[in-house]
């Protein structure tokens, strides 16, 4: 007699063989891993990958310059590991685009790049150059108005849509999952407070709150967050409601009150566990949500502030560049913003086959 498998083991098989789930599931591991060691991967690892060449703004995919690296004036200090994987690494050298250079024993005769058809010429002394004092660099999606790495500002403003949206659901799923237990459990006028309140803020435009919090919580990295968690824990406050009044009533929920549990343990060790695949779902969808929220709030002014780099507001940054010459510089970060919506709407919907939340066997 062979042992059927697990719930978990049975679900992970179902998910594992819904191609658009996996697909979304490894979109998301990879966004994961740029995110945590976004400095390390991005091709300029400078702070808020902020490296501004004026002088090559604007260029198209593929685009490569030469340049000559000069020391700074200042000493800068060495950046640890930690310190480079949160924070990145201060340029040691300023980067000066140029159109050719030449060697005259200890001194580099350059053309510096001023524009199109313009150079201008420039002497440095060896001690003034980087070991190797000149580079060839190829920017794969091209430059923004400020002469930064297009690949580089969307790697690293991965972490603020990531960030975004596993804190709102970490509030959302904090707020939703107590109010809806309590008015789930205990009915009766509890219930009726917290459905008023829930109306309340139900009817209220999503955008519209977003910016009253943000507006009353100043604008910046972290007001985002709880601006955008706070207006996202109404679906999950519903949807545990309802499910909680449906399974109140069942022999294992008797049963607990029978052995004199508490209303709390009851809740939360033996109502929780059982309610988790709809809830599992409908935050895979607020992930999705949130970094389309955040993309807007970043695009209107009232998000991330530069020089942090966030999708949304690159997207704002460059699209006047969309009926001119470059418009990847404003698409670039769209197909971002996409492509991780989809993956987190495919995995909600592959999530929900798989914990049977429609009740299919």
């Amino acid at each position: 007699m062979t042992n059927s498998p697990s719930f978990q083991a049975a679900a992970w098989q179902r998910l594992k063989k819904n191609k658009g789930a996996v697909f979304g599931l490894m979109v998301i591991v990879v966004a994961a891993l740029l995110a945590v060691f976004a400095y390390f991967i991005a091709p300029d690892p400078s702070p808020y990958a902020n490296r501004i060449i004026l002088e090559i703004g604007g260029e198209k995919p593929g685009f490569k310059q030469s340049f000559i690296k000069v020391k700074k004036d200042k000493d800068v200090a060495v950046t640890g590991f930690f310190k480079k994987l949160f924070s990145g690494r201060e340029d040691v050298y300023y980067y000066v685009p140029i159109t050719s250079f030449e060697k005259k024993g200890d001194s580099i005769i350059v053309q510096k790049f001023i524009d199109e058809g313009v150079s201008e010429p420039l002497a440095y002394h060896s001690r003034q150059t980087a070991p190797t004092p000149v580079i060839t660099k190829k920017f794969l999606l091209g430059t923004d108005k400020y002469g930064r790495d297009i690949l580089s500002r969307i790697v690293v403003g991965t972490r603020v849509s990531l960030s975004v949206g596993l804190i709102t659901v970490i509030i959302s799923l904090s707020i939703g999952l107590v109010l809806g237990s309590l008015a789930g459990y205990f009915r009766g006028r509890t219930d009726d407070i917290i459905m008023w309140f829930i109306n309340v803020i139900w009817s209220i435009p999503t955008l519209l709150l977003v910016f009253a919090i943000t507006l009353a919580l100043g604008k910046g990295f972290w007001q985002v967050f709880i601006a955008v968690g706070l207006t996202m824990w109404v679906n999950v406050a519903r949807l545990v409601r309802g499910q909680v009044l449906g399974v109140r009533e069942l022999e294992y929920v008797e049963a607990t009150r029978a052995l004199g549990f508490s209303n709390i343990r009851t809740i939360v060790r033996h109502i929780w566990p059982n309610i988790m695949g709809p809830v599992m779902v409908i935050a895979a969808s607020n992930f999705a949500s949130a970094i389309v929220i955040e993309a807007g709030l970043s695009f209107l002014g009232v998000g991330v502030q530069p020089p942090q780099p966030s999708w949304g507001l690159m997207i704002k940054e460059n699209y006047n560049f969309i009926i001119t010459q470059n418009p990847m510089l404003a698409l670039a970060p769209g197909f971002a913003i996409m492509l991780l919506v989809l993956a987190f709407n495919l995995l909600g919907n592959g999530l929900r086959d798989a914990l049977n939340v429609r009740g299919k066997i």
